[in-house]
């Protein structure tokens, strides 16, 4: 037994990628979960990668039920989950096979030595134990029974053997907090209050918790412990926080900006079910939530609460969109404002549920019949969801609007540091609805014209149902300009027409102009980017630059209409390079819209851009 006292002290790494992996019943996206909120209470810069099965519970031990979760780690300012994990704890042969291929060379296994027998490995597809054929000689391969040891540190609770084997994941929790100096104190906070009313889980938990804590404290596999120090932060109150819980902060916080009730009408599906969830716990602020039979019956309503005065909200995925998008035709026609949340998963069809893409740009712009414009925005990391979701708001109400908003699954489900807003800070959304009758009828008495017209946002007038005097018809027949009477006059729907494209383009004056960084003034080359891929890209960018090239990115916040200086800004450089996880749908928007030479770099694969990628991607442009 080695001497813990003579043990010496923690050796100081800088960043630290640890990727953890199971059968989706073991446990790794709590497992994953735990050690980060543990390192982001350390004062860790962070970025994370959950990776889960789309089948509730696939065949145990097999490749198709591996549930993994990546953490990156730093003392410094980090925008990925890191190009390949330094660690790889693996809890079965199934994990182990899946997720080895992304183990940097020479980087650590830590595995749960007590599953790798002959049908499990058989389940994975292996013909020989890995763990003894030499395959793995170029790792630090660390065998662990941890299923043994569980049991056995889990007995004096009285535990059932197969209760205990549930608790193997709190081992190896314990064991990876102690190689790398995590606190323990919030994890065993934690169990407490997860667990605490019942008494022999939390017990068992707890157990074995401190039980894989003290094996790597005693066991002779480890020589020392790492330690990541904390990373510069500014001053604040910060929570470690993912993107559909940032949306559905930003919805409550843009309902409180605007002093208008939120509204959501949705139907459960992955990855955007979580909003509903967070939104449904928030009824102190007036938020008022439906789970509805389906997507249309979800958008219906959240279009019905709209008219009458609330802010009306639905969210869903791809295949979503496609049901919704008749009555967000219909949104149009009534100019009422509406957001609509798509948070993308891959595709087409039901594609892959519970893995990321960003291929539904095309379907937001166009998805509809007739020509019915409606906004676009996108969020670029999780915490920028909370920001992107007041915008969307704004945009709605004071355009009377339906707007769409693009997350996806690697933005929803990761997670990041986010320092709280002050909120005194955040700027007021101001909505005006009409009180008043606000025209002359022909025999001289006062009545009400809906769609009389702001002149500086052609936003027609809101009024709210049952306002004395200001009784009108809505529907999905096109309306007379001003007094909103079904026309059937070829002269007034396109001129109607034309309004509604001109609000639209409109909104352009109220967004702030595109911000180039990196070389701005001489850069070799641009790299243009929307939604979830900046965090990659930026990587990507500081990689060429440190090697001597002059590299300038921008990426877009709006995506309809565009800021109105991105023609500007294309035009500057000698290449455009536009990374997306699509086929090169904002690429054909821009070199439509602005006849610029812009490249494309796809991908859509299930699983976001590493920077890696886009450095060779961004230097075999240059070279080219």
């Amino acid at each position: 037994m080695t001497d813990t006292a003579a043990r010496p002290e923690p050796t100081t790494i800088d960043r630290l990628v640890i990727r953890f992996a199971g059968d989706s019943g073991d446990g790794m996206q709590l497992t994953g979960d735990r050690f980060t909120s543990a390192s982001a209470l350390f004062g860790n810069d962070l970025a994370t990668l959950p990776e889960f099965p789309a089948e509730i519970r696939a065949p145990a031990g097999t490749l198709a039920g591996v549930s993994a979760f990546q953490v990156h780690i730093s003392d410094h300012e980090i925008t990925t989950p890191g190009d390949a994990p330094n660690v790889l704890v693996a809890m079965n042969p199934a994990a182990l096979k899946a997720e080895l291929h992304d183990l940097e060379a020479g980087g650590s296994i830590i595995v749960n030595s007590d599953t790798f027998e002959e049908r499990n490995l058989a389940k994975a597809g292996y013909a020989q134990n890995p763990l003894a054929d030499g395959s793995l000689k170029g790792y630090s391969v660390y065998e662990i029974p941890m299923t043994t040891l569980t049991k056995e540190a889990v007995a004096p609770a009285g535990v059932k053997p197969r209760d205990a084997d549930r608790s193997k994941n709190f081992f190896a929790l314990g064991l990876v907090s102690w190689m790398y100096t995590r606190p323990v104190e919030p994890t065993l906070e934690w169990i407490a209050e997860k667990f605490g009313g019942t008494p022999m889980v939390h017990e068992a938990n707890v157990l074995a918790f401190k039980a894989g804590h003290a094996f790597g404290e005693t066991a002779e596999l480890f020589d020392h412990t790492y330690e990541v120090l904390p990373a510069p932060q500014q001053p604040g109150t910060y929570t470690n926080i993912g993107g559909n819980t940032a949306l559905a902060w930003g919805l409550v916080a843009a309902s409180q900006l605007a002093k208008l009730p939120i509204f959501l009408g949705s139907y459960p599906i992955t990855p955007a079910s979580d909003i509903l969830h967070e939104l449904s716990r928030h009824k102190n602020f007036g938020i008022r939530t439906l789970q509805a039979e389906d997507e249309i019956a979800g958008i219906g309503a959240a279009l019905g609460a709209a008219f009458g005065g609330h802010i009306g909200v639905t969210t869903t995925s791809g295949p979503g969109v496609a049901l919704k998008s008749e009555t967000m035709g219909l949104a149009v026609s009534l100019e009422l404002p509406l957001v609509v949340i798509d948070i993308q998963r891959g595709g087409p069809s039901t594609g892959l549920p519970t893995k990321t893409e960003a291929a539904d740009l095309l379907m937001a712009m166009y998805g509809r019949h007739g020509e019915s414009p409606i906004p676009i925005v996108a969020p670029s990391t999780p915490s920028d969801c909370f920001a992107t979701a007041i915008e969307a708001v704004r945009i709605a109400l004071t355009y009377r609007t339906p707007v769409l908003l693009l997350s996806d699954g690697y933005l929803a489900n990761g997670t990041e540091p986010w320092r709280l807003p002050d909120v005194a800070s955040l700027e007021p959304i101001e909505v005006e609805f009409a009180t008043a009758p606000n025209h002359t009828s022909a025999d001289g008495e006062p009545d009400y014209w809906p769609y009389l017209r702001d002149p500086a946002t052609l936003a027609r007038s809101w009024a709210v149902p049952g306002t004395p005097g200001l009784m009108h018809r809505i529907g999905g027949i096109e309306k007379a300009d001003g007094s909103g009477n079904i026309s059937y006059d070829p002269a007034n729907h396109g001129h109607m027409v034309a309004l509604r494209a001109a609000k639209v383009a409109g909104i352009a004056a109220s967004i702030p102009p595109l911000e180039v960084t990196g070389d701005v003034d001489d850069a070799e080359i641009l790299v243009l980017g929307w939604g979830s891929t900046w965090g990659a890209i930026s990587a990507g960018v500081d990689r060429v630059r440190a090697g001597g090239r002059r590299v300038a990115q921008a990426h877009l916040r709006h995506l309809n209409p565009f800021p109105s200086n991105l023609g500007d800004v294309l035009r500057r450089y000698p290449r455009v390079l536009v990374p997306e996880m699509n086929l090169g749908q904002l690429s054909r928007l821009v070199r439509a819209e602005f006849l610029v030479d812009a490249r494309s770099v796809n991908k859509v694969e299930g699983t976001p851009f590493i920077a890696s990628e886009l450095q060779a991607a961004i230097l075999g442009a240059l070279d080219d």
